[in-house]
C-alpha cells in the first residue's frame, strides 16, 4: 500500500476500512454500554441510617484534630 500523499482523496479501499472501524468501535461501545447497565441496580437507594441516627452529632474535636488544627495554624 502506497503512503497517502497530501492534496490526494482516499481511496475507496481507504474508505471501507474507516467504515469498518467506525462499526466495530460502535459495537464495541454498545456492548459496554449494555454491560454497565446490566450491572446497576434497579430501584430506588435505600439509606443506610436511620432518621435518628443521622441527626445525631458526630463532631469531636479530639486530640488529634486539635493537634492538627494547631499544626496548620487553623
Amino acid at each position: 500500500m502506497k503512503p497517502e500523499e497530501p492534496g490526494q482523496k482516499a481511496g475507496p479501499r481507504q474508505k471501507a476500512g474507516l467504515e469498518r472501524r467506525d462499526l466495530l468501535k460502535s459495537l464495541g461501545l454498545g456492548a459496554a454500554g449494555a454491560a454497565a447497565a446490566t450491572v446497576m441496580p434497579h430501584g430506588t437507594a435505600q439509606a443506610a441510617e436511620s432518621p435518628r441516627d443521622q441527626v445525631k452529632a458526630r463532631y469531636r474535636e479530639t486530640d488529634h484534630v486539635k493537634r492538627f488544627y494547631a499544626l496548620n495554624r487553623l
